[in-house]
């Protein structure tokens, strides 16, 4: 089976579990998941770090912002919101789980993500309110939209569980001693064949590699990965995800992450 005929055929295995929509959805996920912000504080930066908090029943998880290969990525709708101009968001390490040939990352039970907004009027409250979709799966996977309404008063306090979140993040290659990413970019039968080769000592365990091309519109296939000692390479396949044509790749927004027991090391940029 070809790369695009086996992603199409994990996107319809997806859809098949979630065909009902929102509003009947609701009894589906009841003490299924539950999410909830909190208000956090101002930064020195100007900025208000508060965190999505996300509970889920035992034995259902959601997903990370590279789900894997059948997943959901976390969208955002602040539609309502006032004194709030953009959003940063400080991702946890994930979890790697692999089912029916395929490999989702994302948490279990529980998580709390960092979010960082900018509020041009720094010494004004600020509020929140719209929507968060994400995938829940267990058996099933269902996409979900949960309401979200919070006020983020500049006088806000630091919270331990997004304290503890924020520590609970990759490397970055500096501090895991990893050398510039090498790319190699070449066609292939449906786009293009993306190698990477950088110089990193093991993270631990049976390492996993997630390649992003920046732009959601391209699709990249679960990595291929070998190691040599402190050398790892990686070959992944790319393809436009709308199937307008080629892909177009920009080498500086190319991510990197290495999944291991022992460590995670996230890198940015690809020579």
């Amino acid at each position: 089976m070809s790369t695009r005929l086996a992603r199409a055929a994990a996107l319809a295995l997806t859809v098949l579990t979630a065909v009902q929509p929102a509003a009947a959805q609701t009894g589906v996920t009841d003490g299924v998941v539950s999410a909830r912000i909190l208000p956090g504080w101002r930064t020195e930066a100007g900025t208000h770090m508060a965190g999505l908090e996300i509970t889920l029943a035992p034995g259902w998880k959601t997903y990370w912002r590279a789900p894997g290969d059948a997943g959901i990525p976390p969208e955002f709708f602040w539609q309502h919101s006032q004194n709030v101009s953009g959003l940063r968001l400080h991702w946890p390490v994930p979890e790697v789980s692999h089912a029916n040939g395929m490999r989702s990352i994302g948490y279990s039970e529980h998580v709390v993500i960092p979010l960082e907004f900018t509020t041009p009027e720094g010494g004004r409250d600020a509020m929140i309110a719209g929507e968060v979709e994400i995938g829940v799966c267990a058996d099933i996977c269902i996409p979900v939209r949960l309401p979200i309404v919070a006020e983020l008063p500049p006088q806000g306090s630091r919270s331990a569980e997004i304290v503890a979140a924020l520590v609970d993040r990759p490397s970055t290659a500096a501090e895991a001693g990893a050398g510039p990413l090498t790319c190699r970019v070449t066609p292939a039968a449906e786009g293009l064949r993306l190698e990477i080769a950088l110089t990193l000592p093991p993270t631990g365990g049976a390492e996993e590699v997630v390649i992003e091309a920046g732009d959601p519109s391209i699709w990249v296939s679960e990595p291929v990965m070998r190691r040599d000692g402190d050398r790892l390479l990686a070959t992944a396949e790319l393809f436009d995800m709308d199937g307008t044509g080629g892909v177009a790749l920009d080498r500086s927004r190319v991510r990197m992450t290495v999944l291991g027991t022992e460590r995670a090391v996230d890198l940015l940029g690809c020579d």
